[in-house]
């Protein structure tokens, strides 16, 4: 993996021969190191492009079962923290267990939350949803939060989580698996939340690990 540089004004990151469009959220046009340049670990530079480079917000699905274990909400609950805190946009379902738990995470840690709710209405999420949206097509809104995504996280889970990850590895997105997620061929388990979040900084920044 490259090293990932800040320009001394924090307005360009580069890897020394790559700048990265923030917007875009892709590498182009050759730049040159400079010796006033900060280096970067990827976690710094996903939280530099969401809290001051205002990168576009194409959100981390984050997925589960509604009765979830108390260790897989609290494990979505920590994964929901990080993200908050980096700013990285979070795409849940919006209702119980372990997407209420990573929403609160999320939203507590002043991060932004989207929750595609299966209801006709949106008051059928839960309180730490920050953007409900009422899909009104029930459990057919799991296809859409495994296109919408640019990852997706599965914490725990049986046959509903089994069927958002099969159609998030249906639609090429990286999938991860914690907590006694489904296993599934060619989905990447994690143990750790650091884990997880190293891995999602290098899908944002479109860099190998």
């Amino acid at each position: 993996m490259p090293d990932l540089y800040l320009s001394s004004n924090r307005e360009t990151l580069h890897d020394g021969s790559r700048n990265f469009d923030p917007w875009k959220l892709s590498w182009s046009t050759a730049s040159l190191k400079n010796s006033n340049d900060v280096p970067l670990s990827k976690v710094e530079a996903v939280e530099w492009l969401y809290k001051e480079a205002k990168g576009r917000q194409v959100p981390v699905g984050v997925i589960g079962p509604r009765e979830a274990t108390e260790h897989q909400e609290v494990t979505a609950e920590q994964l929901g923290k990080r993200m908050g805190e980096l700013r990285i946009p979070l795409l849940n379902g919006g209702k119980n267990g372990v997407m209420e738990a990573v929403s609160k995470g999320c939203c507590q840690a002043g991060g932004l939350v989207l929750g595609f709710v299966p209801d006709d209405n949106w008051e059928a999420a839960n309180d730490y949803v920050t953007v409900p949206i009422a899909t009104g097509i029930g459990k057919a809104r799991n296809v859409l939060i495994a296109q919408s995504c640019q990852a997706l996280v599965a914490v725990g889970g049986g046959f509903g989580t089994h069927s958002e990850m099969a159609f998030g590895m249906h639609f090429e997105k990286p999938v991860f698996a914690m907590a006694g997620a489904p296993e599934i061929d060619g989905v990447r388990r994690m143990e750790d939340v650091e884990d997880v979040i190293a891995a999602l900084a290098s899908v944002i920044l479109k860099l190998s690990d």
